[in-house]
């Protein structure tokens, strides 16, 4: 593996950890074709990544620990065990086209709706899904993509943003998800076979620009103002379900 090479797989490391510490999620489907790119194998990628966004989440985590909301994260993490050897399983059994193309389908279309009915509703728009059974369906779907493909946020993000979580609220939650499960699903990971050799190399080398990424993340979420950080998000939303189309195309 050649310097340049590892250049760019710590610049892919860096960009999705800054996504990730400044909205809260995204930063696997925007490393991952990035490092698709490259010479390296996706055993490799997934777990590289794993446990960069684990990284991350233990920085942002303890930021905004206070600006968690308790009982939705405690069903999250729960569903998030049932559904981790599961999306193990998908790996072996299911091929990933299916699904990261269904997955890309499903974000472009949720995502642009969402942005649309925001900027052209005359009132606020109500919350739904209010009900605290569904933190357990989506629990269990993010540990089975998170397991599976690192995606493990895409489930909680449409959860969030349908339970109309302000933004504090919406990040704290969602780090605190993803130091929990990441945990977890890297844990997973390590068992399934995926950790390579050249993992913990990449990821040595990859440690400063994740810490630098994080810290810069922090200081531009803390200046989105709270009525446009949601468009940020859906839009946000509509570009990881196009990366996600365009790396299978």
């Amino acid at each position: 593996m050649t310097v340049t090479v590892i250049i760019l797989i710590i610049a892919s490391v860096f960009i999705g950890a800054l996504i990730r510490a400044t909205f809260g999620f995204g930063e696997a489907v925007v490393s991952m074709p990035l490092l698709a790119l490259l010479p390296i194998g996706l055993h490799t990628s997934i777990s590289l990544i794993g446990l960069a966004g684990l990284t991350v989440a233990l920085f942002t985590a303890i930021s905004g620990w206070r600006d968690i909301e308790r009982p939705a994260l405690i069903r999250l993490v729960i569903g998030a065990l049932i559904g981790i050897p599961i999306g193990l399983l998908f790996i072996v059994k299911v091929p990933a086209m299916i699904i990261t193309v269904g997955l890309g389908i499903f974000l472009m279309a949720y995502g642009s709706y969402s942005f649309i009915k925001l900027l052209y509703a005359k009132s606020s728009v109500k919350s739904r899904l209010r009900a605290s059974f569904w933190s357990l369906p989506v629990g269990i779907i993010s540990g089975i993509m998170g397991s599976a493909y690192n995606t493990h946020g895409v489930p909680v993000v449409v959860y969030g943003t349908l339970r109309r979580w302000e933004p504090r609220r919406f990040r704290g939650t969602l780090q605190a998800h993803f130091l929990i499960s990441g945990a977890l699903i890297v844990m997973g990971q390590a068992l399934g076979g995926l950790w390579t050799e050249d993992l913990f190399l990449l990821f040595g080398l990859s440690l400063p620009a994740i810490i630098i990424a994080t810290l810069l993340g922090v200081f531009l979420h803390r200046r989105i103002p709270n009525e446009k950080f949601e468009r940020y998000v859906f839009l946000l939303i509509v570009l990881l379900g196009f990366l996600l189309l365009m790396n299978h195309v």
